[in-house]
């Protein structure tokens, strides 16, 4: 079983700066587990690691995507499966970074996803339903077809409501009876650490983030975007940041407000993070109210000590 190294967190904790420090340690590469940084053009907002950053250590999965795509995690798996496949073949040690839970899950314990791409006569047709309608009636008709998965979904969800009855349409198979399918064990043998802080350090960390991206230029990367193309209503611009800013050039909100919407948004995003991470198993945390990134990344290594043998696939 190959083994992997996992550096979890939410937004804005520091999980780059560990990661870097203990990749140059430990002969790693960079696998980013961030479902913004597979796009093209998402810089700012998604926080990328710098070209300089990436000249040190090398990086996968970023840049992969045009933004006007729907990437999915079962893309992600996928890709990620052969990013691990190409370190170990050369003799690297491959670590998974990022706050994208699902997507860590779904490499980690093998999850078992459709073959079946975008329907877009499907998916129109259910969109529309679901304006003449509402949303809870597709919800409602989920839950008809596919109660385990309804459970799961708040019926305000509808982009995944949409997909889980597209999948059944398609395949004839609700998502839940695929999910039985995924392996009862992790298929990779994973040493995992989720970094953390106190809520409201976080909180603070995450206001200075954002106003560090908006005199980065976060709004004039949104522009830019759009300029090129990119629909307001694609996956990658609802991201964080980008969403509320295109309603600002919309004319739908006023820049302070816009930002502020960021910072709301993203701190209510990191609390989910965190209660996502709390539910997974075999991760080690790391609260980094009482370290430096540099130690944190020494108490990782000694951790790792005779998990990993510098060269052994």
């Amino acid at each position: 079983m190959q083994k992997v190294i996992v550096i979890a967190g939410p937004t804005a904790v520091g999980k780059t700066a560990v990661a870097l420090t203990l990749a140059r340690h430990l002969q790693c590469e960079i696998i980013s587990t961030d479902s913004v940084q597979v796009y093209r053009g998402l810089d700012i907002g998604a926080a990328k690691p710098t070209m300089a950053e990436r000249a040190h250590v090398p990086h996968h999965l970023l840049d992969i995507r045009d933004p006007r795509d729907n990437y999915t995690v079962a893309d992600f798996q996928k890709d990620a499966a052969a990013a691990i496949a190409d370190i170990h073949s050369r003799g690297k040690i491959p670590m998974l970074v990022g706050g994208t839970g699902l997507y860590l899950r779904a490499v980690i314990r093998g999850f078992a996803f459709s073959d079946s791409g975008i329907d877009p006569q499907i998916r129109n047709r259910l969109q529309k339903l679901a304006q003449t309608q509402g949303a809870e009636a597709l919800h409602q008709k989920l839950s008809q077809v596919d109660p385990q998965t309804a459970n799961k979904l708040h019926p305000n969800d509808l982009r995944r409501v949409i997909r889980a009855l597209e999948v059944i349409e398609q395949n004839q198979q609700p998502i839940s009876e695929q999910l039985q399918q995924t392996p009862a064990q992790p298929v990779y043998d994973a040493y995992q650490f989720a970094l953390t802080l106190q809520r409201a350090t976080l909180y603070q960390r995450i206001e200075a983030r954002v106003d560090k991206m908006m005199a980065a230029g976060l709004l004039r990367e949104v522009q830019q975007l759009l300029l090129r193309g990119v629909p307001p209503e694609a996956k990658a611009m609802q991201s964080l940041g980008y969403k509320q800013l295109v309603a600002h050039l919309q004319g739908e909100l006023p820049l302070a407000d816009a930002v502020a919407l960021i910072k709301r948004d993203t701190r209510r995003f990191a609390k989910r993070q965190l209660t996502w991470f709390r539910h997974e198993q075999n991760l080690t945390w790391l609260e980094m109210d009482q370290v430096s990134p540099t130690e944190a990344a020494e108490i990782i290594s000694s951790y790792l000590a005779g998990f990993f043998q510098l060269g052994e696939n």
